[in-house]
């Protein structure tokens, strides 16, 4: 810490994004735990179509996991958690949408607060929102995978142990992560 730098506190940010519009729900909290994971999980439920069937991609951090959470998933029978690796997170496309918000939004940013810092990420993700764009890969599949037989064929190997199917009827992916900012 430099004598002109003080610390004000963090916050972290549970974010989803929905692949195929581009929007993000977005919650900011004091900690990353099993109850902050299952109240954000309990906010995408208020706030997304009830009819669909909602796939969420998260990694193996543990407080996804927990027996809490497991409970409440199992009660709640619309949600779908497929697990990927930590170091998968190209498969992660929120990871993206944390890279853009820490670069257009956070980075300079003088907070003195933590309400300040909620206050301007909850202002980035309005922004977004209301003109939000999908991500678009740039190559296609079948490019990628001519690059990459190795990530192909772990892909491969995760749709087939996880059935999960790519675009699956009356359902909506979510990719869902969290971070605190640096």
């Amino acid at each position: 810490m430099t004598h002109d730098y003080k610390r004000h506190g963090t916050t972290t940010l549970f974010a989803a994004l929905n692949m195929l519009d581009g929007k993000v729900i977005g919650f900011c909290m004091p900690r990353h735990r099993n109850g902050e994971f299952r109240r954000f999980l309990q906010q995408l439920d208020r706030e997304t179509p009830p009819k669909l069937d909602l796939h969420l991609i998260v990694d193996n951090y543990a407080t996804h996991k927990t027996p809490a959470v497991k409970r409440w998933l199992k009660r709640q029978p619309r949600f779908h958690l497929h697990f990927i690796r930590t170091s998968a997170s190209w498969l992660n496309m929120v990871e993206r949408f944390f890279a853009e918000i820490t670069r257009k939004r956070i980075l300079r940013g003088i907070f003195k607060s933590v309400a300040e810092l909620k206050s301007a990420i909850m202002d980035y993700l309005d922004r977004h929102n209301a003109d939000p764009k999908p991500f678009v890969w740039a190559k296609s599949a079948g490019e990628s995978s001519k690059e990459s037989p190795e990530r192909n064929r772990r892909l491969s190997q995760y749709t087939s142990a996880t059935g999960a199917e790519l675009f699956p009827q009356k359902c909506v992916e979510i990719q869902v992560s969290a971070r605190s900012p640096s």
